[in-house]
């Protein structure tokens, strides 16, 4: 195979946190030159690839190629795909896995997968030696908007997603646009939720280009694709350089995830609801609650549902996989949210599109309300 030497990738973007600050890197083919620029920006005595059943096939080769070309060790390991994989029976078996290939404090992990290889991936490099470094190659929309950049590392429990993780930051991020063209449309579905996300909490300039490019991003435009992974990462590499542990404006990228994970956990963390699918329609309650609550017209509203059922994402509740949506038990699982401060949830609410802001003293009584209507539509 031949590699291609990307000498500039499309997009370089930094996230700035003084000695821990990194770039991201964003350019088609790029995953043919990641042992070059491993080699290039760091020492490391081994690479450990980490990868699922779906990507691997598909990219372990050209990676592994990559970094055998500039003389870098690897080993790879390969988990099941879906977001069942993020608990801890896996964890702990990517753990005793890795320790058993002989890491070292200068060993490197390489998250090759979308979000939910990333999460678990630098949750065990922050754990493994008391912290090792990691390089995220995230080859979804959702890990390359979003997942992929900021250091959030997790694992979910039966009580809620996401709630066992740490704060730690990659030491590289390299996206490869053309992966997007081997993702299921599910997939990038999926992704766009979390690309949407950006332009509702602070630009609606970019909520205007992507209500005329959306379509475009979906059916494979490139020119398209890079723009918006570009401002998503652009924003988000702002925002975490701010508020890099989310006491504060961080809370903000949270918007309709608090609906979404409270989605996600009733149903078990299964692929019968993607995260980003939960984020569609978590995101379009949490702008019919702002309408609701009066801080939001009921026209940005619409616009916003419109929107994302314009591209294919659904904003109601899909058919519930084993019995019936609960609003008492959903509002219950929300009290369990990690951004809940005395068993009382966060959200994210909005003046308009484009102006989100962290409410933290709302009506639970108004959220169940919400629920009953749209479970009874």
């Amino acid at each position: 195979m031949n590699l291609r030497k990307i000498e500039t990738p499309t997009e370089n973007i930094t996230v700035d946190l003084g000695t821990r600050s990194y770039d991201i890197l964003i350019a088609p083919g790029i995953i043919d030159n990641v042992g070059h620029l491993v080699d290039e920006r760091m020492k490391t005595s081994k690479v450990i690839i980490v990868s699922d059943s779906n990507v691997a096939p598909i990219y372990m080769e050209r990676l592994s190629i990559s970094l055998s070309a500039v003389g870098i060790n690897y080993d790879k390991i390969i988990l099941p795909a879906g977001e069942g994989t993020k608990s801890f029976s896996n964890f702990e078996n990517l753990l005793n896995n890795l320790l058993e290939l002989g890491i070292e404090r200068t060993t490197t992990l390489i998250a090759l997968g979308g979000g939910v290889i990333g999460d678990i991936t630098g949750f065990a490099a922050s754990a493994l030696l008391r912290g090792i470094n990691y390089i995220q190659v995230p080859t979804s929309l959702l890990a390359q908007v979003d997942s992929s950049v900021g250091g959030k590392t997790a694992i979910n429990s039966k009580i809620g997603k996401n709630l066992i993780g740490s704060f730690y930051q990659p030491r590289l991020v390299i996206a490869d646009t053309e992966t997007l063209n081997t993702l299921p449309r599910r997939e990038l579905l999926a992704g766009y939720a979390e690309t949407v996300k950006y332009a509702l909490i602070g630009d609606s300039s970019f909520f205007s280009w992507l209500e005329i490019n959306g379509t475009s991003l979906i059916e494979g435009n490139h020119a398209v694709r890079v723009k918006a992974i570009a401002k998503s990462c652009k924003m988000k590499a702002r925002i975490v350089a701010e508020d890099e542990r989310e006491s504060g404006k961080r809370a903000l990228l949270n918007l309709g995830h608090t609906f979404a994970h409270a989605l996600e956990s009733e149903i078990g963390f299964n692929d019968y609801l993607l995260h980003g699918e939960a984020v569609a329609i978590g995101i379009a309650l949490a702008f019919e609650l702002s309408t609701r609550l009066n801080f939001c017209s009921s026209i940005e509203s619409v616009n916003v549902r419109n929107h994302l059922q314009s591209v294919g994402l659904s904003t109601f509740l899909p058919k519930h996989p084993t019995s019936e949506w609960n609003s008492k038990k959903l509002v219950s699982l929300m009290k369990k949210d990690k951004k809940s401060t005395q068993g009382h949830p966060a959200f994210i609410l909005a003046h308009s599109i484009g102006d989100a802001f962290i409410a933290e003293d709302i009506d639970l009584n108004e959220v169940e309300s919400l629920l009953d209507d749209i479970i009874n539509h």
